[in-house]
């Protein structure tokens, strides 16, 4: 058989190949609520009104009448009034911008943030001298609920797992988690709830969360994540989200595609060994598997992707043992393959 008549069982094997994209695995669940509805238990501290209010209609109904009505407040099903995650009662409330009150501690808050929640906290002094059962003032921030969730979280050393975050809402927290001063590489490192949060999260987004490990420089997220851009094709970046990532995240993203794509084209150059000359099979005969190694090598060179996987690349080279007569040779291209399958498995996948 002659070599180009050897390529056809070359391509349609390897294009029969599931494809190893991560955005082919199943969508995370949706995000859960943070917070439910729940009568007033005493005044709240709103913003302030207007000193001078308009004055109702003339068909409104009774204010004494509206004054009667409850006040329903939505509040976190985590950081409510006699949830007992401190030893002492809490004593600030954090309002988030869809309106859910959070009750919580201002000596954790403190203590994990180095600029008073940016400088959205009252001073310290302020804070010690509210009265001992007194909720005490509510300060608005402008995250929603479900970023100030994974935040308090984050400073209390809790899980938010329960709730499934969403990648946008992890996202944006990583970011209000720096806005507010948290050491990011405390609290964001293998083994800690957020860590583990975030690389579950990964293959549904990787590049968004790519770019946040990068932007912050946590190169151990940066590195667990990088895997699962593989497949991703560089020239599909833009310049958003290399400004977001940063050069030198950049320029490792590039240099890990490049350098699995150029380990590939080196493990696919020796050919099977040749044997010693036999009635059945001479060198003549033997250098038909040499060419048709060679031409199925080019064919995968040519189309080398970062993320072809062994068993790829196993489906498009086992074929050519079907034709061949001599034990010998097909002995020597199993082996050939098996060897060059457990190489590139073992190429770096990380950064």
């Amino acid at each position: 058989m002659e070599p180009s008549e050897w390529l056809e069982f070359v391509n349609e094997p390897l294009l029969r190949v599931p494809s190893s994209d991560p955005q082919m695995a199943p969508s995370p669940p949706p995000e859960k609520p943070v917070a439910a509805k729940t009568l007033a238990q005493r005044p709240i501290i709103a913003p302030p009104t207007p000193p001078i209010p308009t004055p109702p209609e003339s068909h409104a109904g009774s204010p004494i009448d509206e004054a009667d009505e409850p006040t329903i407040l939505s509040v976190s099903t985590t950081f409510y009034p006699g949830a007992g995650l401190a030893p002492s009662l809490p004593d600030i409330v954090l309002l988030s911008s869809d309106t859910v009150f959070f009750y919580v501690h201002s000596p954790v808050l403190l203590r994990e943030s180095s600029n008073r929640l940016n400088a959205l906290l009252p001073p310290p002094e302020e804070l010690a001298s509210q009265p001992p059962d007194g909720v005490g003032p509510v300060v608005p921030l402008p995250e929603p609920s479900t970023t100030l969730n994974l935040v308090l979280h984050t400073m209390y050393g809790l899980s938010c797992l329960h709730y499934s975050p969403s990648s946008a809402t992890l996202n944006a927290g990583v970011d209000a988690l720096a806005k507010y001063g948290v050491d990011l590489k405390q609290h964001i490192r293998p083994g800690t709830p957020l860590f583990e949060h975030l690389l579950g999260q990964s293959p549904a987004a990787p590049l968004d969360f790519y770019a946040t490990a990068g932007h912050h420089n946590l190169w151990e997220l940066a590195a667990a994540i990088s895997p699962h851009l593989l497949h991703f094709p560089l020239s599909d970046l833009d310049d958003d989200i290399d400004n977001r990532m940063g050069a030198f995240y950049l320029k490792k993203l590039f240099f890990l595609h490049l350098g699995r794509v150029d380990a590939l084209k080196r493990l696919l150059l020796p050919a099977p060994q040749g044997h010693p000359a036999t009635p059945e099979c001479d060198f003549l005969e033997q250098k038909k598997l040499t060419r048709a190694w060679a031409l199925a090598a080019a064919y995968l060179t040519w189309d080398a992707r970062p993320d072809l996987s062994p068993t790829a690349i196993e489906l498009a080279l086992r074929p050519l043992g079907d034709h061949l007569s001599c034990e010998i040779c097909q002995t020597s291209l199993h082996e050939r393959v098996k060897q060059l399958t457990v190489q590139w498995s073992l190429v770096k996948r990380t950064i």
